[in-house]
């Protein structure tokens, strides 16, 4: 495989600026200095993400422009890797659900992936399952992934993200929370303490599945902690929500609605028989579903429809590329950071109308794009970007 960085051409087919490439080897490093052009819009800025044993690369270093980074390369030649390595440095975990044994490079015994900002070295150490869990440092400091995560502000969108509306409540959840985890360190910790105790407490449950006996005071104190922080997790999820519903949207008009599984005392204790049968907890955050709905206005006896039941793929496509604009503007008032916004190969998703949409967006933010099609650079204007070409 050889990587090839580059400045995109004018339309003169000049180029706008320096020109060089390195090539993958199995056994070193061979590092790059790109031209970068200052941005006025950026405010956070990734530099440069280096990987080891990630993936498909044994050892690679990629460099990132101040504005537009365009990733070109066809189907396996690992572009979608590259932005797994960035969402473990802004998300402290795959953006696509990989487990660490799934994004270590084969019969390796831990990989790493190292990204340099304005600020920060990010590291986190991929280990194989039986070495213990991922690890994560800032400039060699040992960090917590609740204390990690953050430092790189991110919005990810790729035509997985369709899930978010076709798939299950945890696709839904899992939205909310990336951007939660990413811009309150408080919902950080209050998800990973109510996680922690729910394991707890559903481990408590299938004890009493297998003893038939029950320790109520061991239930008390773990009943409690779900309690306090699954209502601050309900309050920050509603709270996003409202922000959502009240935003602007120039691109559909879609409202969420939250279907929220309330804990208290009284429902834990509700659902007490059935937990037994069931060897889980039943009420809580980790239950929440949220409904996203749109106006039907040419039908106006039913009014509003399930964009999941009754919507197109093209309307459903539509409703997460405007809840992806919805993150970046949420992110940037919570944090007055621009987040890094990364593509991955949605345009052949999306046709040349709603293309523009989301490269009008382009030079707000630095951005990453991948795409299998080299015209893609010229066809969209794109001629100030720098440009990083991947050959199998």
């Amino acid at each position: 495989m050889s990587i090839t960085h580059s400045k995109a051409k004018s339309s003169s087919g000049q180029p706008l600026s320096s020109y060089c490439s390195i090539v993958l080897l199995f056994d070193c490093f061979i590092v790059v200095d790109l031209a970068i052009e200052q941005c006025n819009n950026v405010a956070m800025i990734l530099r440069s993400i280096r990987l080891q044993n990630f993936r498909s690369y044994p050892k690679a270093q990629f460099e990132f422009d101040l504005g537009t980074t365009i990733i070109i390369g066809p189907n396996t030649a690992g572009k979608t890797n590259i932005v797994e390595a960035v969402s473990l440095l802004s998300l402290g975990k795959s953006f696509k659900g990989a487990t660490d044994d799934q994004i270590l490079r084969f019969e390796a015994s831990h990989g790493r992936v190292i990204g340099t900002t304005d600020e920060n070295k990010l590291e986190v150490i991929i280990q194989e399952k039986e070495q213990g869990r991922m690890k994560y440092a800032v400039n060699g400091v040992a960090k917590r992934r609740v204390d990690f995560v953050g430092r790189l502000p991110a919005v990810f969108f790729s035509p997985v993200d369709l899930e978010i509306i076709s798939g299950s409540p945890s696709h839904r959840r899992e939205f909310l929370d990336t951007l939660l985890e990413q811009t309150n360190a408080s919902y950080r910790r209050a998800l990973t303490e109510y996680m922690k105790a729910l394991r707890q407490r559903n481990a408590l449950i299938q004890l009493v599945q297998e003893t038939g006996k029950r320790d109520n005071e061991r239930f008390e104190y773990w009943d409690g902690l779900l309690i306090q922080y699954g209502s601050f997790i309900h309050q920050q999820r509603a709270s996003l929500i409202e922000f959502i519903n009240n935003a602007g949207k120039n691109i559909f008009n879609c409202q969420l609605v939250y279907d929220h599984s309330i804990v208290s005392e009284a429902r834990l204790n509700q659902y007490r028989d059935a937990e037994v049968g069931s060897g889980v907890t039943l009420v809580g955050p980790h239950r929440d579903d949220v409904s996203i709905i749109m106006s039907v206005s040419t039908k106006p006896m039913r009014g509003q429809e399930s964009v999941k039941i009754f919507g197109s793929r093209g309307q459903q496509r539509l409703v997460v590329l405007q809840l992806k604009l919805l993150q970046l503007q949420y992110m940037e008032e919570k944090l007055s950071v621009k987040p890094l916004f990364v593509l991955d190969d949605i345009f052949s998703e999306l046709d040349a109308g709603h293309i523009d949409l989301v490269l009008n967006q382009v030079p707000k933010q630095q951005t990453v794009i991948t795409t299998t099609h080299e015209e893609f650079v010229a066809s969209f204007r794109l001629s100030d970007s720098s440009v990083i070409e991947l050959r199998v």
